[in-house]
């Protein structure tokens, strides 16, 4: 597919492709006054410029239909990518190490960074080195387990629960006592 977009426009925009022009002009002016390079506390050029391409080509209704058709294919295309993996292994832990991972980052992300705990799906993609449709049904996993949830631009964060998984996982135990020395 020669002209498969470099990135997908929706997930750079954080919308549904379902979305209507309204609902990706309120998040494209919200997203934007956020990476705008003016803005000193959260400025990001390149974040900007993607954002900025991304709108461009939904906005305009002629575009985003060729897009659409683009986008889909590339879909499908990858879809069946992710059925042939899953056809090809019957290894149930390899789909569990894929959500102990993705909880580990959401917990890291949590621990390192308080004021910013979330991980967007494109961040968790370039994190996890997987495509979107391998993380789903760890996604869907964990957020059923409610070991994670969803904030309001659709970005994971792991909930107290989640916490407890990672930490049993991994075998923390609570720290001992010291004895009083008598």
């Amino acid at each position: 597919m020669s002209e498969a977009p470099a990135q997908d426009y929706y997930e750079t925009l954080q919308v549904s492709p379902n979305a209507d022009a309204e609902t990706i002009q309120r998040v494209f002016r919200l997203l934007a006054q956020r990476f705008h390079p003016d803005n000193q506390d959260t400025g990001n050029a390149s974040r900007f410029r993607e954002l900025h391409d991304a709108y461009i080509v939904l906005n305009d209704p002629e575009q985003r239909a060729r897009y659409d058709v683009r986008h889909e294919a590339i879909r499908q295309e990858r879809w069946k990518f992710a059925a042939m993996g899953s056809a090809d292994t019957t290894d149930v832990e390899t789909e569990q190490q894929l959500r102990c991972t993705l909880l580990e980052i959401l917990y890291a992300r949590r621990r390192t960074d308080p004021d910013n705990p979330s991980v967007s799906n494109m961040e968790l993609v370039q994190l996890m080195g997987r495509p979107r449709e391998h993380l789903e049904f760890a996604i869907w996993y964990a957020t059923q387990k409610k070991f994670v949830t969803r904030d309001d631009r659709s970005s994971l964060t792991i909930t107290a629960d989640g916490i407890d998984y990672v930490e049993q996982k991994q075998g923390v135990r609570a720290p001992r006592r010291l004895s009083a020395v008598s």
